[in-house]
C-alpha cells in the first residue's frame, strides 16, 4: 500500500518520537525544518490553554518557511494523544488538533475509534504505538492508518519484543505506514530499519542532546556520557515497563536495583498541575545512546543522520 499523502511529504525517512516535557515547538519545528517529522505531546503545553497558541506558533513557523523556501518545504508534523482513561484533557486537546488540522496524530497506552474518527474528518491520520502484534492487530481494527512499533532498547514505554520479530509479525499482515522504534540513533540504523520492513524509523533519545530540545544540561551530558549499560528498564515510575538512566536514578536517592514494581492503576494523566513532577528527574531513553557523542543542533544531528545513511547504502550496493 502507498504512504497516504501526508507522509509523502517527509523528505528522510525519520519520525521524530514525542517526549514527554522535552519537546516543544521549538524543536518542533527545528525538526521538519530539516526534514524529518517533528512531534511532541499535546499534554507538553500547560496549561492546556498553552497547546492552542503552540499549535499556532507551529503551523504559521512553518508556513512562512515553506512560502520561502518552495523548493525544500519542510516535513509535516505529529502531535502525541495519550488516549488513556485518565487523560481528562484528551477532548479538548483533540478539539485544538482538529481546529489546525494537525496532519499526523500519534496515540498512545489505548486504541479509541472515535479519536481516529475526529481525525479523518479533516483528512488528517492516525499512527498509534504498539508494543506487539496483538496491540498492532487492535489498533487498526479500531481505524488507525499507521503503526509506530516499539521494539525493545526504545526510549519510554519499551516492548520486549526484538524489532526484527516484531516488525515480521507485523508485515505478515499489514501493508500500511509502519514507523520503527528501537535503539535507533545514527544513520545506518535508520537504513535497517527500512530494509526489516519499517517506512520510517522512529527517533527520541538522539534528540534530546539537540540545543532545541527543552531538557536540562544534566540530562543532555548525561546522554553522552551513557551507553546502553547504564539503562535500567522498570515500571516503578509510571506503572508501565521503560527504559531510564540509571545515574538518574542514584542522583533521586534509589537503589536501581531495588526498586520494585509501579502501579498501573496509578498512572495519570491529564490537567493536574503536579502530574509528571514526581519523577521528572528520572531521565528516560534508549538503548542506543552510545551514538551520541555531543550536544548539536537538530539540523547537524539530522544531517549526521543523512551522511550516514548515504554511506551505508552506497556500501551495500
Amino acid at each position: 500500500m502507498a504512504l497516504p499523502d501526508v507522509l509523502k511529504r517527509v523528505p528522510f525517512p525519520v519520525i521524530a518520537s514525542p517526549m514527554f516535557i522535552i519537546s516543544t515547538p521549538q524543536l518542533v519545528i527545528a525538526q521538519c525544518k530539516a526534514g524529518v517529522v517533528g512531534s511532541m505531546p499535546a499534554l507538553n503545553a500547560r496549561p492546556a490553554a498553552q497547546l492552542e497558541d503552540w499549535l499556532a506558533e507551529i503551523t504559521e513557523t512553518l508556513a512562512a518557511y515553506d512560502a520561502a523556501n518552495p523548493d525544500k518545504p519542510s516535513a509535516p508534523f505529529a502531535i502525541n494523544q495519550i488516549v488513556h482513561k485518565s487523560n481528562d484533557r484528551l477532548d479538548h486537546d483533540l478539539a485544538m488538533c482538529v481546529k489546525y488540522k494537525v496532519p499526523l496524530i500519534i496515540t498512545s497506552l489505548g486504541a479509541r475509534a472515535d479519536v481516529n474518527e475526529a481525525v479523518h474528518s479533516y483528512g488528517g491520520i492516525v499512527m498509534h504505538d504498539v508494543i506487539n502484534n496483538k496491540f498492532a492487530h487492535k489498533a487498526i481494527e479500531k481505524g488507525a492508518d499507521g503503526l509506530v512499533a516499539v521494539a525493545s532498547g526504545a526510549g519510554g514505554h519499551a516492548g520486549t519484543t526484538c524489532a526484527f520479530a516484531l516488525i515480521q509479525e507485523i508485515r505478515e499482515w499489514f501493508d500500511g505506514p509502519v514507523a520503527l522504534s528501537g535503539s535507533i540513533a545514527n544513520g545506518r540504523s535508520i537504513l535497517a530499519a527500512r530494509a526489516m520492513g519499517a517506512d520510517f524509523a522512529y527517533i527520541g533519545s538522539a534528540f534530546i542532546a539537540t540545543e532545541e530540545a527543552r531538557a536540562v544540561d544534566a540530562y543532555k551530558q548525561m546522554l553522552v556520557d551513557c551507553s546502553s549499560e547504564d539503562i535500567i528498564y522498570s515500571s516503578k515510575f509510571t506503572g508501565v515497563h521503560g527504559n531510564y538512566l540509571r545515574p538518574s536514578i542514584v542522583a533521586a536517592g534509589m537503589d536501581p536495583e531495588t526498586l520494585g514494581n509501579g502501579d498501573p492503576s496509578q498512572m495519570s494523566f491529564g490537567s493536574s498541575e503536579s502530574g509528571g513532577k514526581v519523577w521528572k528527574d528520572i531521565w528516560g531513553c534508549g538503548q542506543g545512546i552510545s551514538a551520541i557523542k555531543k550536544i548539536v543542533p537538530v539540523a547537524e544531528l539530522v544531517a549526521r543522520f543523512k551522511a550516514e545513511y548515504d554511506a551505508a547504502r552506497s556500501a551495500l550496493i
